[in-house]
């Protein structure tokens, strides 16, 4: 460290995933270890705070006790969703005075709390906005060093290979569709889809199937009185980076309802998204977006859209959708997360104490590496690859074309 005594602080930022009360609570853990004199302020519901000068200083209790982080999901020093750079929108919600530049204004509030280190952890919007908040700190001469945390549900963080809290996500959306997909049974001719959240990337919903199937194949069935795995089975897997023909995958699924009897369906609330606000602008109607210029999802719900699309065409009886996102993103993170989490922070700390910034991640970049990420190299959008061995092979094992 360039001084006896230190301050940094941390923000949980965008949406929630299986990590973030885990993060902060090895961030605290790292810090303890390495640096007891360091203080540290957690800035309440992420870059909100930080431009309202709302935080408080992690005390002698929380730090003893910051293991119990590990076991809970949710974030203990909460979310929001704010663009740094969307000043009319930061006007609007009264985090600054009409006039001000909201960058200026987190920078002074840094400067005025004494921070030196700012850890941020978040997805793709977050982290940019880490860097744009980094650049404007280096163009002005403030002395603050940004060190970020990859979390996302979906893993679409550029140029990281995996993020913080996917692999829980991946397995409670799996979990979630056990109980889900029993209800082909409710009804005859019954359809089934399972919406797993994803907007332009869809490694959670391929994840999520694959996890699914994994504990299908474990199984055992009692075909003689209709617990048969034909009916338990996903029958479809749709993903943003899929042409999805809609006509044809109809023909293939009537097939299956006429046979098993229902149709399950794994969907990327991303999927279709394109088509789909075609079809509202077309009809005149106006597409809801978020700070980020995001369509907000809820509002052109894609899990009804593709129902409407199928449902009569197979000949459906009844139609249920149902969403595990909220589920999945809530949950504590699992055995693997919790490795990722440990090896992330503690070295994001390790970057912090010698004053070098990034975003800390197995950098895709650099044949996967642990690294501090140049901020201006993070992006969002990664999309999955769908020519993935094990996940052509899912394809072709619920017997959909590639």
């Amino acid at each position: 460290m360039d001084h006896m005594t230190r301050r940094v602080a941390v923000l949980t930022a965008g949406g929630f995933a299986p990590c973030l009360s885990s993060a902060v609570g090895g961030l605290i853990e790292r810090y303890t270890e390495l640096a007891p004199e360091v203080e540290i302020v957690a800035y309440r519901y992420g870059y909100h705070g930080l431009l309202t000068g709302d935080s408080f200083t992690i005390d002698a209790a929380t730090r003893a006790g910051a293991g119990v982080l590990h076991r809970f999901g949710g974030s203990p020093i909460g979310n929001s969703r704010v663009k740094l750079t969307n000043r009319d929108d930061l006007v609007k919600r009264g985090m600054i005075p009409e006039g001000k530049d909201p960058l200026q204004v987190a920078a002074e509030q840094l400067q005025a709390d004494g921070i030196d280190v700012l850890h941020t952890i978040g997805g793709d919007d977050t982290n940019t906005t880490a860097a744009d908040l980094a650049r404007y700190l280096q163009e002005h001469g403030y002395g603050l060093t940004v060190v970020g945390l990859p979390k996302t549900i979906d893993n679409d963080v550029v140029p990281v290979r995996q993020s913080m809290g996917a692999m829980t996500a991946a397995e409670q959306a799996s979990l979630f569709a056990r109980n889900v997909l029993a209800e082909h049974a409710a009804n005859p001719r019954m359809l089934v889809v399972h919406e797993v959240m994803g907007r332009n990337c869809g490694y959670l919903t391929a994840a999520a199937a694959r996890d699914y199937m994994t504990w299908h194949s474990q199984q055992t069935w009692l075909p003689g009185i209709g617990l048969s795995p034909e009916r338990w089975a996903i029958h479809a897997v749709y993903l943003p980076e899929q042409r999805i023909d809609l006509e044809a995958e109809a023909v293939r699924l009537k097939e299956v309802m006429d046979d098993v009897g229902n149709v399950n369906i794994f969907l990327s609330e991303g999927a279709g998204v394109e088509e789909i606000v075609a079809q509202l602008e077309a009809a005149g109607e106006k597409v809801k977006r978020d700070p980020f210029g995001h369509v907000k999802l809820d509002t052109v719900n894609p899990g009804k859209w593709f129902a409407r699309q199928f449902s009569s065409r197979l000949g459906a009886e009844k139609t249920m959708v149902q969403k595990s996102g909220y589920f999945s993103r809530s949950a504590a993170p699992n055995a693997e997360d919790l490795r990722l989490i440990k090896s992330l922070t503690d070295y994001a700390v390790d970057c912090a104490l010698r004053g070098q910034a990034g975003l800390v991640g197995h950098d895709e970049g650099h044949d996967g590496r642990l690294r501090a990420i140049e901020l201006d190299r993070v992006a969002g959008g990664k999309r999955f690859d769908t020519g993935t061995h094990w996940f052509t092979e899912l394809l072709a094992e619920i017997g959909q074309p590639a």
